[in-house]
């Protein structure tokens, strides 16, 4: 009857279920941890933004382009046009 605690591994058995239920605990832990981060990611706390405040809009990003060069002013009146439809 000495044995049957740790089924006929003994002090082994002891050794191995420590260290599984060591590592379950870790996993856990890591598991808690990632879902509280992927939460307070997606969710509307206090970091949250509107898109509007987040990203500049169509027209602004189109005025940046102009400003830096990156198209023409017949470009940029083209495009301004679609963007007010």
């Amino acid at each position: 009857m000495h044995g049957w605690w740790y089924g006929s591994y003994g002090w082994l058995g002891m050794i191995i279920g420590t260290v599984v239920m060591l590592a379950v605990l870790v996993g856990l832990v890591l598991l808690v941890v990632w879902a509280v981060r992927h939460v307070s990611r997606n969710s509307a706390g206090s970091y949250y933004m509107p898109a509007s405040q987040n990203q500049p809009s169509a027209k602004e990003v189109l005025q940046i382009r102009y400003a830096r060069g990156e198209i023409t002013r017949e470009q940029y009146q083209q495009m301004l046009s679609e963007i007010e439809r």
